[in-house]
C-alpha cells in the first residue's frame, strides 16, 4: 500500500506559516556571503568617510545595496506551489526501506526560478534529502524520490516540506514550509514459520476447519441478509416480513480455532537494547506468529503482562478481543507491535487473569526472564488453553538458571522452549512441534 498527500499551495501573497513576515524576517535570511558583502559595504562606505574617499565610498554603496537588493528580490518573489507526498509502502518492515515520492506542482501563471527543496525526517530514517529544481514552467510539476530505511520499528514522521528560495548571487535564502506531514509505520520483521500441527487446532477450523450447526429448530434460526447466489430455498419468510427484506437461515456457522499470542514486556526480565536485544527478537517472535496464525484461518489477538489485547474486547465482529477479519486483524496487531515498549510490571497477573476469564485456544508466549514466582503463575495459565507453547528468553544458561521455570512450565503441560542468542524462530518453531509429538508418544 502506499499513502498519498497533498498539501494546501504555498502562496507567498496569502496569509499562514509561508509567509516570510516582512522584510525584516528576509534580512534574517542573508546568507554568509551575502553578510559578508554587506559588512564590507558598510566598512568600506566608513573608511571613504574617515579618509575623503569618493571612490571608495561609491564601492562601498556596490558591495552594500547588492545584498539587501537580493533580500528585496527574494522577498518579493511571488510564487504558487502545491505539493505532494506518496509512501510506497506507508507500512514497512523494519530492516527494509521505503520510498517517497515527492511532487510539485506550479499552479501560478508564472514560471518559478531555481527551487530548493528538503524534506524533514527523523535521523533514524537516514540524511536529510535534499533536492534542487530547475525552472518550473505555469502548470508543470516536477518529481523526485528518496529512500528511507529503520533499523528500529516505530511511528516517524514525515514533513513536512520545506522550500528554499535564494538568488542567482546566494546572498539570500529564504526557508518556507508546507503543513501537510506523513507518517512512515515501521513493523516489526516478520518471519515465514513452516507449517507444523499444534495443539489446538481442533478446536476450531484451523487445519481440521470442523462446523456446527447454528439451527436447533425453527425458532432458533439465525437469519442473515440475502447475498447474491443464495438457494432460493433457504429464503426464511417470517424473517423476510419482519425486517423488510429479504433474509435467509444461517444453516451453519464455522467455528475458528483461536490463538492468544503473549508478549511479556516487562522491562526487568530482558538485558541489553536495540535492534539485536531479546526483547526486539521476541516482539518480531510475536509479529511471525501471529501473522501465521491468522494466515492458517485462526482468529488470533495479542496480550500483553498489562492484561491489554489487541483486537480489544470490543473488536471487529463483536470478536471478544480475537481478530475475525485476518487482514484486519493483522494490520491491528502489527500496528500495536511497532509501537509496543517495555512495561513496569513485576508480574504477569494481568495477563493471567485475562486469560482466566475463558476457555482458550492455542497460547502461544513470549516470556523474558521468569522468578519462580512467575514461572508458577505462568504454569497456572495452562489451564485455560487447549495448547501451550512458550518461547523463554533467559538470559542465564539452561543448565542453570532458566532450567528450573523451564521445568516448572513443562511440567504443568507447556511445550517449553528455551531460546539462546542467534536462535532462528522456524528452527524453533519445529522444536516445539517435535517436542510435542514426544511428550505425546509419551502418554
Amino acid at each position: 500500500m502506499s499513502g498519498v498527500r497533498r498539501s494546501d499551495p504555498y502562496d507567498d501573497e496569502g496569509p499562514g506559516p509561508v509567509r516570510a513576515g516582512g522584510v525584516w524576517r528576509a534580512l534574517g535570511g542573508l546568507t554568509t556571503r551575502g553578510r559578508s558583502f554587506l559588512a564590507a559595504g558598510i566598512a568600506a562606505g566608513a573608511c571613504a568617510y574617515v579618509l575623503g574617499q569618493p571612490d571608495l565610498l561609491r564601492v562601498g554603496l556596490l558591495l552594500a545595496v547588492l545584498p539587501l537588493a537580493c533580500v528585496l528580490v527574494v522577498h518579493r518573489t511571488r510564487y504558487r506551489v502545491a505539493s505532494t507526498r506518496r509512501l510506497t509502502p506507508s507500512r514497512v518492515p523494519a530492516m527494509s526501506q521505503a520510498r517517497v515520492h515527492l511532487r510539485v506542482e506550479n499552479v501560478s501563471r508564472l514560471p518559478t526560478g531555481l527551487l530548493m527543496l528538503q524534506d524533514r525526517v527523523p535521523y533514524v530514517l537516514g540524511p536529510r534529502p535534499r533536492f534542487v529544481l530547475d525552472r518550473v514552467e505555469p502548470g508543470g510539476h516536477r518529481e523526485v524520490s528518496y529512500r528511507v530505511r529503520s533499523d528500529l520499528r516505530g511511528h516517524y514522521p514525515l514533513g513536512p516540506l520545506q522550500l528554499r528560495l535564494t538568488d542567482p548571487f546566494g546572498m539570500c535564502e529564504l526557508t518556507r514550509s508546507f503543513e501537510a506531514s506523513d507518517t512512515l509505520t515501521v513493523v516489526p520483521r516478520v518471519d515465514p514459520l513452516p507449517m507444523v500441527r499444534l495443539v489446538g487446532e481442533s478446536a476450531g477450523y484451523g487445519d481440521s476447519r470442523t462446523r456446527a450447526l447454528a439451527l436447533a429448530g425453527e425458532d432458533d434460526v439465525i437469519p442473515r441478509g440475502y447475498r447474491h447466489g443464495d438457494d432460493l430455498r433457504r429464503v426464511h419468510w417470517r424473517s423476510t416480513a419482519r425486517y423488510g427484506e429479504l433474509m435467509v437461515r444461517r444453516e451453519e456457522q464455522p467455528h475458528r480455532a483461536r490463538c492468544t499470542v503473549l508478549l511479556d514486556t516487562r522491562q526487568a526480565a530482558y538485558h541489553g537494547a536495540g535492534p539485536d536485544s531479546a526483547f526486539e527478537w521476541a516482539v518480531s517472535g510475536a509479529a511471525s506468529v501471529a501473522s501465521h496464525m491468522l494466515e492458517r484461518g485462526y482468529a488470533c489477538r495479542l496480550l500483553t503482562d498489562t492484561g491489554s489485547c489487541v483486537p480489544g474486547p470490543d473488536g471487529p465482529g463483536g470478536s471478544g478481543g480475537f481478530g475475525d477479519d485476518s487482514s484486519e486483524a493483522a494490520g491491528l496487531l502489527l500496528e500495536a507491535l511497532a509501537v509496543v515498549d517495555h512495561s513496569g510490571n513485576e508480574g504477569l497477573s494481568a495477563a493471567y487473569d485475562v486469560l482466566r476469564g475463558g476457555q482458550e485456544g492455542l497460547t502461544v508466549a513470549f516470556l523474558g526472564e521468569l522468578d519462580d514466582e512467575q514461572a508458577r503463575l505462568a504454569a497456572r495459565m495452562r489451564q485455560r488453553t487447549g495448547g501451550a507453547v512458550a518461547f523463554v528468553l533467559d538470559g542465564r544458561d539452561e543448565g542453570a538458571g532458566a532450567q528450573e521455570p523451564l521445568r516448572t512450565l513443562r511440567e504443568a503441560g507447556w511445550t517449553a522452549i528455551h531460546v539462546l542468542p542467534g536462535d532462528h524462530l522456524a528452527d524453533l518453531w519445529r522444536q516445539a512441534d517435535r517436542y510435542h509429538q514426544r511428550e505425546g508418544a509419551g502418554r
